[in-house]
């Protein structure tokens, strides 16, 4: 077998409207609802599906849990502005600005919470 990406992933999310609000409001996502009235996050050609934490959406997760994810996003916006705009929707920055290892590069890295706790990272490749 020979895995070529990631088509999409899912978060499980407490309040939806509240999730939507972060992702579209502070990380410029745009917000799709599809099927039968799912909903998800599209940024690039990525995907994240919502599924609200009581809902009865199958297949799931074995033991699905709000909160529990830790979600890395590579940047274009320099990370400076990245932090700029941040504190201009009252994002607190849990740590950074840190160098860290990507999957594939250096990177400079902050930290924040979106609305269930999730630990999300944003980052900027490090070029030589």
């Amino acid at each position: 077998m020979h895995i070529l990406d990631l088509d999409h992933l899912v978060l499980t999310v407490k309040n939806l409207d509240a999730t939507i609000r972060f992702y579209t409001t502070v990380l410029g996502m745009e917000a799709v609802t599809f099927g039968d009235n799912r909903h998800a996050l599209v940024f690039g050609d990525k995907k994240i599906n919502l599924h609200p934490l009581k809902s009865d959406i199958q297949p799931r997760a074995h033991a699905p849990k709000a909160g529990s994810a830790d979600l890395c996003f590579r940047l274009a916006t320099p990370i400076e502005e990245v932090i700029a705009e941040l504190q201009q929707h009252g994002i607190t920055i849990e740590s950074g600005p840190v160098r860290r290892t990507g999957a594939y590069s250096a990177l400079i890295s902050v930290y924040l919470r979106d609305p269930d706790q999730n630990l999300i990272e944003l980052s900027n490749v490090i070029t030589m």
